[in-house]
């Protein structure tokens, strides 16, 4: 996973070890086993520098929630506007959490496993975040077209992305072995049959 934008500079590749040994270890040990100087351990960083960029641990982990739900949400924006079905976006949008999942583990594991709301209690909650909220909106469109049978467009979002964001769990949790992706034609068949019109 990778925090920096633009040309790569000094400033921009240490606010990126910091996140992604942050992320590495609060996946591992869980955010309350973790701290700072874990961090300035395990990245090979002085203190200063951590503190240079974050005032703390609380930091740190709000600027990760932050920046993977950006990257998802550029995803996303960049299915909805590339692919013209409901049922195309919605599969794509399946694909791409599957994919995530076999890349970045970790990443995955801190968006869909981790109590935010234990340390980061004025976060907006992963299921209502704005990534989620596209998603309900793909299916909300999906109704209006006719493509998607008439429901609560957030009980046919449940339905519809509910069982492949469980099998991921099952990935992450290491009761599923495998790429997931490989699982994509009967996980998608599955669950666009519940839903479709």
């Amino acid at each position: 996973m990778s925090y920096s934008s633009g040309t790569p500079d000094k400033k921009a590749d240490t606010r990126t070890v910091i996140l992604n040994t942050a992320l590495r270890l609060f996946t591992q040990n869980g955010y309350f086993n973790t701290s700072v100087h874990d961090i300035k351990r395990e990245a090979h960083l002085s203190i200063g520098s951590i503190y240079h960029y974050f005032k703390g641990k609380d930091e740190i982990a709000k600027a990760l929630y932050h920046d993977l739900l950006e990257e998802m949400e550029q995803q996303f924006n960049l299915i909805a506007s590339s692919h013209s079905s409901t049922h195309d976006r919605c599969k794509a949008v399946v694909s791409l959490l599957l994919s995530m999942t076999d890349e970045k583990p970790e990443a995955m594991a801190f968006m869909l496993h981790a109590k935010h709301r234990e340390f980061l209690p004025n976060e907006t909650p992963v299921c209502s975040s704005k990534p989620f909220t596209l998603m309900k909106g793909m299916v909300r469109e999906g109704i209006e077209k006719g493509e998607i049978r008439e429901l609560d467009p957030l009980v046919a979002a449940a339905v519809m992305f509910g069982g492949p964001i469980r099998l991921i769990h099952l990935h992450l949790d290491g009761i599923f072995a495998g790429p997931l992706v490989r699982q994509l034609p009967s996980i998608w068949d599955c669950a666009w049959k519940s839903v479709s019109a």
